[in-house]
């Protein structure tokens, strides 16, 4: 295998061939409990709990949140309405995904599946035992409604994958087999897993139509059904005691709290007043300034309130301010690269940060799938199929922008001049027809507006003009899905398993679609090859190379000035909270924990 790996143009037919022989592969389905993207799951058949999981702990008490916005259906099957946070925990779906795997599914709903090595089919086998809220089981009939309710009126993109399915038929009184068309991976059958099943004798009843929103509680089958709810403004579930999935060992040590309050607020301003008196008791911080500063509390200096920094491995949120492309003053990559080496990183951290950020350097920040400083030979092999079309410097080593202020702004001067542009009167001006160097920045949330002015007043010496516009949301969204902008403030959010949603944020084609995520307007040949290539990767060896190569390749064109992230979750709590002391890779998980407190609590 080595010797295919050290040459590049083998590398390039073996994977191809092991692709395609994967993809068209016919071997017997194997009866299994799992199943994982790539390799085999972590736990075996018999595993009695999850390890980030206390199956000891104690059933009781509650736990008390704090939304931002509001909700008005409680529909969240569908893409009409703003749904109430929280609803997930009101069903079940056919498998259900564990925290400390890149993507693996585990017999929820569903006990076992039957899937061939080329995954062109799934079939799922329903446990007898599985029950709605209303004590009747869960059927194939279910499951199939489910799947025909979700392709006409679901999100769009669980809309593609289900539309992927060629025939579903019922195999056998608790058996239901899904058969996919062309244009389906191997991260097809695992998309298809996390199916929420639906009841259909409840959808079906005269009166109802789950394409609506809805503020009559739906039927459930979850750990959790709604106690009671006020529009807009609180929604309180109680945990379902008799729950029939409560001793499954995927479930062990989950869902302890005996009620799950969420408060809403317009303002998180006024959500972190709520939790200082007492209202809420757990806050998921994502505001340094508060966590620095505003924990300085009565509750926190008598160890009433506890505040922790967990730690995890899952690729951070890539927050960027985005260079629209299709613009033609922001085409040229020499220009990008000046515009990022004037992006004075260092001193945002220090005066508006507190010094707590690291700079983003890759699209997987915080994870194995971020490009690490030297490329391995199996990624330089990757890269060098598509030589023509990147940067003759893709393959050097990450170097850091330069930080005094001066040796950036010769830098940036002598990469504007290669591309054209020259200081004249004071102001950068284009050398042959005078044009002067001016943008917007497009803006939604008020804490950009202190990046974006920073980020003005750094350019302002080079005689750059930048306009800053803030909009409300619902324009922000529009100008986004239109590709009306020239910079603007966006956050990706990538897995530890990452697939076609690459294609959506970096494919050549999803350039042209509104509403995609590629908002830089990337057109790249070979970042849409490498983008193609995720889902199909045969190993996860293979995946992560491929997504090395993907990340270089996108940091090398400077589509983005990339901002900070920090690595940790920011969670303050009330003393009588507990979790385990095993964090999975993707972070705590708030279902694993408990309370100490054996009475009942007061939950409005």
């Amino acid at each position: 295998m080595s010797n295919w790996i050290k040459n590049s143009a083998y590398l390039f037919v073996f994977l191809i061939i092991l692709s395609v022989s994967t993809a068209h592969a016919k071997s017997p389905n194997t009866s299994q409990h799992a199943l994982a993207m790539h390799g085999q799951p972590k736990y075996s058949a018999d595993f009695k709990h999850l390890d980030y999981a206390n199956p000891n702990a104690p059933k009781g008490g509650t736990l008390k949140q704090a939304i931002n916005g509001h909700f008005d259906t409680l529909n969240n099957h569908v893409i009409l309405g703003s749904y109430a946070k929280g609803l997930n925990l009101t069903y079940d779906t056919l498998m259900t995904r564990v925290w400390d795997e890149p993507f693996t599914m585990y017999g929820l709903v569903a006990e076992s599946i039957d899937i061939p090595q080329d995954r062109s089919s799934i079939t799922f086998h329903l446990r007898p035992e599985a029950r709605f809220h209303d004590g009747q089981p869960m059927t194939v009939e279910d499951v199939i409604f489910s799947h025909d309710a979700y392709l006409k009126h679901g999100h769009p993109v669980r809309r593609r994958v289900y539309g992927l399915v060629t025939k579903v038929t019922k195999t056998g009184k608790h058996s239901v087999r899904f058969d996919f068309g062309a244009g389906y991976d191997a991260e097809t059958a695992l998309i298809l897993s996390m199916m929420p099943v639906l009841p259909k004798h409840y959808w079906t009843a005269e009166g109802r139509d789950i394409s609506k929103t809805t503020l009559q509680p739906p039927l459930g089958s979850g750990p959790y059904r709604i106690k009671s709810f006020e529009p807009g403004r609180s929604i309180i579930y109680e945990r379902v005691k008799d729950y029939w999935a409560k001793d499954l060992a995927v479930h062990k040590g989950h869902y302890n709290f005996d009620t799950m309050v969420f408060h809403y607020y317009r303002d998180d301003d006024i959500a972190f007043e709520a939790f200082k008196a007492g209202e809420h008791n757990i806050r998921r911080e994502h505001d340094i300034r508060k966590w620095k500063t505003g924990y300085d509390i009565p509750s926190v200096k008598s160890k009433d309130t506890l505040l922790t920094e967990l730690t995890h491995g899952r690729p951070e949120y890539v927050r960027s301010i985005v260079f629209n492309t299709r613009r033609p003053l922001f085409q040229d990559r020499r220009i990008r690269k000046a515009l990022n080496v004037m992006f004075d990183f260092n001193w945002l951290n220090d005066n508006l940060f507190y010094s707590s950020f690291k700079r983003i350097d890759s699209f997987f920040p915080n994870s194995e799938l971020a490009a690490p400083q030297t490329a391995s030979q199996t990624e330089r092999d990757i890269l060098a199929q598509y030589t023509d079309v990147l940067p003759q410097d893709i393959l050097s080593e990450k170097k850091a922008m330069p930080q005094k202020t001066r040796a950036r702004m010769r830098e940036a001067l002598s990469l504007f001049k290669q591309a054209g542009w020259v200081i004249k009167d004071k102001k950068l001006v284009n050398s042959k027809t005078g044009e002067d160097f001016t943008f917007e920045i497009l803006l939604r949330k008020a804490e950009e507006k202190k990046i974006a002015l920073s980020y003005a007043r750094s350019l302002e010496r080079l005689g750059i003009t930048v306009t800053i516009r803030q909009v409300e949301s619902a324009q922000y969204q529009g100008r986004l899905d239109s590709f009306d902008y020239d910079l603007c403030f966006f956050t990706w959010v990538n897995s530890l398993s990452p697939g076609n949603e690459q294609v959506n944020y970096w494919g050549k084609d999803a350039a042209t679609i509104n509403g995609s995520r590629n908002y830089p307007g990337a057109t790249n040949p070979a970042i849409d090859a490498l983008a193609h290539s995720i889902a199909q990767a045969p190993t996860r060896q293979a995946l992560v190379a491929q997504t090395h190569a993907l990340d270089r390749a996108l940091m090398s064109e400077f589509y983005t000035i990339p901002l900070y992230y920090l690595g940790k979750d920011l969670i303050a709590y009330s003393k009588d909270l507990r979790f385990t002391e095993t964090t999975p890779t993707y972070g705590t998980v708030l279902e694993t924990w408990w309370s100490t407190q054996t009475k009942e609590e007061k939950t409005n």
